[in-house]
């Protein structure tokens, strides 16, 4: 009789994509391709390799609980004081944190797009508080007039994941701006931008630094290295926000979350232009794959700016995802999104693209899907 928090229990756990070691043993298989984690399949940043290399004799020590010399290069980066940059043991902590500091009373509300990332719903169910999830639009995309026109005095924190996690869609700068105007100063708007190296060319993508340069004291902007940089098994996120916000989530934080090879290997990875770079230009030709192979098996491909798409069967795609993972492809079915009709594909490697979309073909015939 062990008294945990009745909201706790009421808490769906994680659900990763399949690991390919479990896949394999499971089905007796001996070439599984995953494409369900939205991982860089070129690997790790080779600079942030030879980074950790340098530094595995060093391990046996604390790490640098402030992260001056991480928190210099992001500065260097992107020009931001340091006092205006908070990391953590991946993005996933900041959005952990940032639940812990703004969200009080039952009666608080987080908001955020419906489907949209879990871990926000995480946030509130800890608090506890009450969670608000607005639809996405016909086009996948976050409605930010519908969700502005849902504030009320008792907002605390809005999500807005720029690129979405999982439809891939953006919101332009225009529509930003204009829900920025409506959203009172008290309260804290995130710009998620884990994939903001995939959208960031684009010229109506807003960046939260924009903002935050701009003064706007209660905009959040939370980044990884995860996706662009390879290093998602490091975990290791960071984001900008005002004096006070980075100031709050120090206090909350733990006193050294983010290791000491993650930071070494972060640091070289920030100079890492050309790994990004390659990675990338490799994302848009396996998107544009990816959206003619989903149009000829009868799909709607979303238009996505990160390292994955969005496709609505406009039917189940559970009986596909068991398909796919019986032929040894991992991708993430919609029922895991929030949405059962959709699938979502990581780009991956030019060969495991073209064993995607030999495999859909093969599991999308009449024969198969009946």
């Amino acid at each position: 009789m062990i008294p945990i928090r009745p909201n706790v229990l009421g808490m769906e756990p994680y659900v990763q994509g399949k690991p390919i070691e479990e896949v394999k043993r499971e089905l007796g298989l001996t070439r599984v391709v995953k494409l369900a984690s939205n991982e860089n399949p070129f690997g790790p940043s080779p600079k942030a390799v030879a980074a950790i290399q340098e530094a595995a004799s060093t391990m046996h020590l604390y790490p640098d609980g402030g992260a001056y010399a991480l928190k210099q290069a992001i500065s260097s980066k992107f020009d931001i004081a340091t006092n205006q940059i908070m990391v953590g043991n991946g993005s996933d902590e900041l959005i952990h944190l940032l639940g812990l500091i703004t969200l009080d009373k039952p009666t608080d509300e987080l908001m955020m797009c419906n489907p949209g990332f879990a871990r926000y719903d995480a946030s509130a169910h800890l608090a506890p508080c009450r969670l608000v999830k607005i639809p996405v639009d016909s086009k996948h995309v976050q409605d930010l007039e519908a969700m502005a026109d849902a504030v009320n005095e008792n907002t605390r924190i809005i999500y807005l994941a720029n690129p979405n996690n999982p439809t891939g869609t953006i919101v332009r700068r225009n529509a930003v701006d204009r829900f920025l105007d409506r959203v009172p100063e008290s309260v804290v708007v995130v710009l998620d931008e884990a994939y903001y190296e995939f959208a960031m060319h684009h010229p109506e993508f807003p960046t939260s630094l924009e903002y935050i340069k701009a003064g706007r004291e209660n905009v959040v902007g939370l980044r990884t290295m995860s996706k662009a940089q390879g290093l998602a098994g490091l975990r290791i996120g960071y984001g900008f926000a005002s004096t006070t916000i980075v100031d709050a989530i120090n206090r909350a934080r733990e006193p050294f979350n983010v290791s000491r090879l993650a930071q070494v290997a972060a640091i070289a990875a920030l100079e890492d232009d050309e790994h990004v770079r390659k990675t990338v230009e490799h994302n848009r030709r396996g998107l544009e794959l990816l959206a003619g192979v989903f149009a000829e098996v009868g799909a709607e491909p979303g238009e996505s700016f990160a390292n994955f798409m969005y496709a609505d069967f406009h039917r189940p795609t559970r009986p596909i995802y068991q398909a796919l993972l019986q032929r040894g492809v991992i991708t993430r079915p919609g029922d895991l999104l929030g949405n059962p009709n959709c699938l979502r594909v990581s780009i991956g490697t030019q060969e495991e693209m073209d064993i995607f979309v030999e495999e859909l073909r093969n599991v999308t015939t009449p024969a198969v899907a009946k």
